[in-house]
């Protein structure tokens, strides 16, 4: 008997602690797997939604967003120039201004990539009323006096075709010229091998004197700092990315008010110079095969009216001063775009479209085989986690179940041995005795 009241003991105690620690334990994993399966079942709804008019509006917001930003940032530039016209005429002074003048910016260098801060203008040049460089700063450098050209002549300017002294020098004081987006062409094929363009926007205004005309005061921005505001966004997604991908259909880009690309991810897209000054001229119906066939396909919206009438109705719209969102089918897939002009003005980019505007396009088809290729993802990382889980428990519970049988047999023990036999045999036939009237 007594041996059957021990072993009675032993299982009560070993049912205890089984319960007292599987039960919370089973509580809390099953929690844990609920909760992934949760979060697994919403992140794949929300891989999986397309567009939907909450979205497309959001978009939108975010496109004004930018082109408010953009104009914030060309005033400011054009206010520097004008700051820039009581500095001393000292290179010194000059070159202080420009390496002071610093913002940031992501660049790939040895394939990793670096946020830097660098100079916003790549130049900065006091001219007499003749055209005669006085002081130049190249690259945060003094540029030799022996080196200063005469810019009246646009051959001498540094890409061979800028006229920014002769457009300057007939403005009022406290005005400022301002150019379009100036630089060598990159095309298609060196585009591929890694190289990006690299170009200027030439802020120029004129100097006086007690005698009037005295020559102007040019600084040269560093158009990646206008790129960054488009180059770096993906319109579905908050995170900011070094480069987009123009394959996924998933990018933003910005158009000047003549309707060139000035910022896209395909840098070929741009209009730029070839090393002689000439302009590469834009494709057109007439010229897209052979345009191809070179790799120059610069792209100008307003010639697009019969190749893609969409984007062209866009570039009208945007260049009225209006924004808004626009669906439409070109080559097969369903293209959304949201657009929003750059609400920046002066005598060389006029109202009502201003300086431009900013789209931003996403491939309707290649944005969603993308969110389901994303949403079978996410549902096998959920459940490679519940396996795990399972996995995990069952281990725990053979554990926990040979742990309480060690720790249950151990208290029986104790417990044998603080109560002697002859104290347990007496406690047996107290319990059996009974009371006996008199």
């Amino acid at each position: 008997m007594a041996e059957s009241k021990k072993a009675r003991r032993f299982f009560t105690v070993a049912r205890l602690f089984f319960l007292l620690v599987v039960i919370p334990l089973l509580l809390i994993s099953s929690l844990i797997a609920f909760s992934i399966f949760q979060l697994g079942s919403s992140s794949k709804k929300q891989a999986i939604t397309v567009l939907d008019k909450k979205s497309q509006e959001e978009i939108l917001l975010r496109a004004k967003s930018i082109a408010g930003d953009i104009a914030d940032f060309l005033k400011e530039r054009q206010r520097d120039v004008l700051i820039a016209t009581i500095l001393p005429p000292d290179p010194d002074a000059y070159k202080k201004f420009v390496n002071e003048n610093r913002k940031a910016l992501w660049v790939k260098k040895d394939s990793k990539v670096l946020k830097i801060q660098a100079p916003l203008y790549k130049e900065m040049s006091l001219i007499d009323k003749k055209g005669n460089e006085l002081i130049k700063i190249v690259n945060g450098k003094i540029v030799p006096k022996e080196k200063l050209v005469n810019v009246s002549n646009p051959l001498n300017t540094t890409y061979k075709s800028e006229d920014y002294f002769l457009k300057a020098k007939n403005l009022s004081k406290g005005e400022v010229y301002i150019s379009h987006v100036t630089g060598w062409y990159v095309n298609k094929f060196d585009f591929k091998k890694g190289k990006r363009f690299l170009g200027v926007i030439r802020f120029a205004t004129p100097i006086f004197n007690k005698n009037g005309f005295a020559g102007v005061i040019e600084l040269a921005l560093d158009a990646r700092h206008l790129a960054k505001f488009t180059d770096n966004i993906i319109p579905t997604q908050p995170e900011r990315v070094l480069e987009a991908n123009a394959s996924t259909g998933n990018y933003a880009y910005m158009v000047d008010n003549r309707g060139f690309i000035i910022s896209h991810p395909n840098d070929y897209f741009i209009e730029g110079l070839l090393k002689n000054g000439k302009r590469v001229p834009p494709v057109t119906k007439e010229n897209r095969n052979e345009m191809a066939k070179k790799g120059e396909q610069v792209l100008n919206l307003r010639l697009l009216r019969h190749t893609n009438p969409a984007l062209y109705g866009v570039d009208q719209d945007a260049s009225a001063g209006h924004s808004g969102i626009k669906l439409y089918k070109f080559e097969g897939h369903t293209k959304f775009v949201a657009y929003a002009p750059i609400p920046f003005f002066s005598k060389d980019y006029p109202p009502p479209g201003g300086f431009g505007w900013v789209g931003l396009g996403v491939d309707i088809e290649k944005f969603q085989e993308q969110a389901m290729k994303t949403s079978k993802k996410i549902e096998k990382e959920a459940q490679t986690w519940i396996s795990t889980i399972i996995i995990i428990l069952v281990v725990a519970v053979i554990l926990l179940f040979l742990i309480s049988t060690l720790l249950a047999r151990g208290i029986t023990r104790s417990i044998d041995a603080e109560v002697p036999p002859e104290a347990e045999e007496a406690a047996k036939h107290y319990d059996e005795d009974k009371i006996v009237d008199p």
